[in-house]
C-alpha cells in the first residue's frame, strides 16, 4: 500500500511540475510612452503560452477592462466603455489593440492579462504607462524686470512657461546653481488655457549683492522641462530614456559702478536679457 501511495505522489508531483513548466512562460507589453492628442496609439501584447491553449486576452486601463479577446466566443473580440479609450475594433486582435484618437483622458496605466485554458488555468500579466502630452511651443518668459538696479536692491522676477500638458516644471538658476531655498522661490497657481493646456509660473526673489557676481557678471536662468516618466513595475524599476526638450530663459547681469541698466537680445532658442552699465 505504501508503495502504491509513493508511486501516486511521485506521479502527482511530476504532473504538477510538468504543467507549471509547460504553462505561460511570459507576457510582455509594448505601449507608447508619449502620445499627442488626436494621434493613434498601438498597444501590443506578446506572450509565450508554452504548451497551454489561450483562453483569453484582457486589456485594462487603470484597473478598468476595456477590451477582451476570447477565441472560443462569438464574436471573439469585445470592447467596453472606459473614459479616454476608443478602441478601433477593425485593427485590434489577440496580440494588439489600437486606440484612436487619444485624448488627455487616455493617460494611464495599461495592463494586458493573458489566461490559459484547462488544465493549468494559468494567467500572467504585464503593464506599462502611457502619457498624452503637448509640448510647449514657446520659450519661457522672464518678467518683472526693472529699468535700474543697485547693489542691495531686491530682485523680483517671474518665469512663465509656454503652454503645455501636463504643466512644465520650472527651475531657477543663478550662475548655473539651482536655487532651492524655499524663501527665494514663489510658486503661483497654474494658468489654464483652452484645449486643456496649462502654463506654470514660478517667482524668484533675492537681494542683489556683490557675492552674486563672478568675473564681473551674474547669470540668472529659468528652465522649463517635462521630465521623463519614472515607472515602478512589479519587480523592476524602469526609467524611460526618451526625454522631452528643455526650454530656458537666461538673464545675464554685468556689474558696474552706479546704476545697472537693461538691454534685451535674442539668441538661439533662449531669451537672453543683458544688464550693463
Amino acid at each position: 500500500m505504501e508503495n502504491y501511495l509513493w508511486i501516486f505522489l511521485c506521479a502527482y508531483n511530476i504532473w504538477v511540475v510538468s504543467s507549471i513548466s509547460s504553462g505561460i512562460k511570459w507576457v510582455r507589453v509594448n505601449v507608447p510612452q508619449y502620445r499627442v492628442p488626436g494621434e493613434t496609439a498601438l498597444l501590443q501584447c506578446d506572450y509565450d503560452l508554452g504548451n497551454d491553449t489561450l483562453y483569453s486576452v484582457k486589456w485594462y486601463k487603470d484597473h478598468e477592462e476595456f477590451y477582451r479577446f476570447v477565441p472560443k466566443e462569438r464574436p471573439q473580440a469585445n470592447r467596453y466603455e472606459v473614459e479616454g479609450v476608443q478602441v478601433d475594433m477593425s485593427r485590434s486582435d489577440r496580440k494588439k489593440v489600437v486606440i484612436r484618437p487619444v485624448s488627455w483622458k487616455t493617460t494611464g496605466l495599461f495592463r494586458c492579462e493573458v489566461s490559459a485554458e484547462a488544465p493549468s488555468f494559468a494567467s500572467a500579466q504585464s503593464e506599462a504607462k502611457m502619457e498624452v502630452v503637448a509640448l510647449p511651443t514657446e520659450n519661457p518668459v522672464i518678467t518683472g524686470v526693472e529699468q535700474e538696479y543697485q547693489i542691495g536692491d531686491e530682485i523680483n522676477l517671474n518665469c512663465t512657461s509656454g503652454r503645455s500638458h501636463p504643466a512644465s516644471i520650472l527651475h531657477w538658476y543663478i550662475n548655473e546653481q539651482q536655487i532651492q531655498k524655499p524663501e527665494a522661490l514663489i510658486p503661483y497657481p497654474e494658468e489654464h488655457h483652452r484645449h486643456g493646456l496649462v502654463s506654470s509660473v514660478l517667482g524668484l526673489r533675492f537681494r542683489l549683492g556683490n557675492h552674486h557676481f563672478r568675473g564681473g557678471s551674474m547669470r540668472v536662468k529659468c528652465v522649463a522641462s517635462m521630465t521623463p516618466v519614472l515607472y515602478q513595475s512589479d519587480r523592476e524599476s524602469i526609467v524611460q530614456t526618451q526625454t522631452l526638450p528643455l526650454r530656458e530663459a537666461l538673464l545675464l547681469v554685468k556689474s558696474g559702478v552706479g546704476r545697472i541698466c537693461w538691454e534685451v537680445s535674442m539668441v538661439s532658442i533662449a531669451v537672453v536679457m543683458v544688464l550693463s552699465t
